[in-house]
């Protein structure tokens, strides 16, 4: 391994992983840490992702990734890195293993969903089987015509709510506190006109019984096929944060057309920049970053065999 990488890819859900692929290939070296908490290993089959007609688990898919990547020479590290600096020429990480110097930095970083409250093992059990869902994009085909609650209380909640009502007649927004006060009137008239009920909260308690998903409010229960949280993601950008790289202020990454940050050598690809957040889009991003990386470096100096 050289004093330098030529590129640290911090992340290694879909847009970390073909970039990784990507970069691999153009003979640059690598190495990939990642946590190993991709949204996209919590989806128990995802039937979007074209080429898989039956449909492939979030988890399979990283693991053919993570081999494609490591075939072609990628290092791949299950770590957290807890530092980032500037350093003359590059920059510098450190995690688990100690620190480590790359000329630029990719930033995968991803989000996190905020769930509803749950036991975790609860919360993974109705991940698994379809109880609990988090993408109306990825998988409201798979909800159609069945009874569907969605858990929200503001603009957000009732856009996924309308949304699914493309779906199955029967949506209901449940508050996931006392009551729906952040809606307007503009927003109320919208519930009306879809036909979608809203109860108010809060929700103390959420189980599963058989086939179903119960939520227990105040007014009572509701029982449903499944249920969608749309009670918002953190973003992980604090390592962005660290090297000054220009943060929006939801928190997400500002990049230009090509990933790349304000701050140069850094860039960012996935669901940590603001955009559809769908593993093809990100592929695509992660896909995009990497050219854009090799670019620019050759741009500093020749890449030669």
């Amino acid at each position: 391994m050289p004093d330098m990488l030529d590129c640290l890819i911090v992340g290694g859900g879909p847009a970390g992983l073909t970039a990784a692929i990507y970069l691999a290939r153009f003979h640059l070296s690598i190495r990939v840490v990642d946590a190993g908490s991709s949204r996209a290993s919590w989806i128990p089959c995802t039937r979007n992702h074209a080429g898989y007609p039956d449909g492939i688990a979030g988890k399979d898919l990283l693991q053919r990734m993570t081999s494609q990547a490591q075939k072609y020479g990628a290092k791949i590290e299950c770590a957290r890195v807890t530092r980032l600096e500037r350093i003359q020429d590059g920059f510098e990480a450190e995690w688990g293993s100690g620190p480590e110097r790359a000329r630029t930095v990719l930033l995968a970083t991803g989000v996190t969903n905020r769930r509803p409250p749950m036991d975790e093992d609860l919360h993974n059990q109705a991940l698994a089987r379809g109880l609990i869902r988090y993408c109306p994009i990825c998988d409201g085909y798979e909800v159609t015509d069945k009874r569907v609650g969605v858990i929200g209380d503001d603009s957000h909640g009732v856009a996924e709510a309308t949304f699914l009502r493309g779906f199955t007649a029967d949506v209901t927004l449940v508050a996931p506190d006392s009551a729906h006060r952040k809606l307007g009137a503009q927003e109320w008239d919208r519930l009306d006109e879809y036909g979608i009920a809203a109860v108010d909260g809060p929700v103390s308690d959420v189980r599963l019984e058989q086939d179903e998903i119960v939520l227990v409010t105040a007014g009572g229960e509701h029982r449903f096929d499944s249920v969608y949280p749309a009670l918002g993601s953190d973003i992980h950008s604090s390592l962005a944060r660290m090297v000054g790289v220009d943060v929006a202020k939801d928190g997400c990454i500002a990049v230009d057309a090509h990933q790349r940050t304000s701050v140069p050598g850094v860039y960012a690809a996935g669901d940590v920049v603001k955009g559809l957040d769908q593993i093809s889009h990100a592929m695509g991003e992660g896909g995009v970053a990497a050219t854009t990386i090799r670019n620019d470096l050759a741009r500093e100096k020749p890449l030669l065999r």
